[in-house]
């Protein structure tokens, strides 16, 4: 049952609930931790605030004719809507921001969110994605 949530969110909605919670997590652990301590508190909020949340998903990589189930993970997986990938680095690299517009591409995603959780203010570390390829 979803408590705060109405049936079909957009895009922006899920991206503003998802930047809520990585606030509220950074102000209550601040910077310092592994990113998989940060992932599981992110998939912990979302999935109490109602939302569907596939953590750890496997996206295949499809050429040709063969499809290498292998191909990557997605931190996280919103509502089949929005990918967060999430890092606990010194500072987002240009390789960080590639990474989540090919998830985006390969997922046939819209809008992800690349979010540094290794930094003193939050929102320094926050980068929104937008697939230009997106149909």
């Amino acid at each position: 049952m979803r408590t705060e949530l109405s049936e079909e969110l957009l895009e922006n909605d899920i991206t503003g609930l998802i930047l809520k919670y990585s606030y509220k997590i950074h102000t209550s652990l601040g910077p310092g931790l592994l990113e998989s301590v940060y992932t599981e508190c992110l998939f912990y909020e979302l999935v109490k605030a109602g939302l569907f949340v596939e953590k750890q998903k496997v996206l295949p990589v499809v050429y040709e004719t063969i499809t290498l189930e292998s191909g990557f993970r997605i931190d996280l997986f919103v509502e089949r809507k929005v990918i967060v990938e999430l890092k606990a680095v010194e500072s987002l690299d240009q390789v960080h921001l590639a990474q989540t517009l090919t998830y985006l591409r390969l997922s046939n995603c819209k809008v992800g969110l690349l979010i540094n959780f290794n930094v003193v203010s939050l929102k320094s570390g926050i980068r929104r994605v937008v697939n230009s390829f997106y149909p």
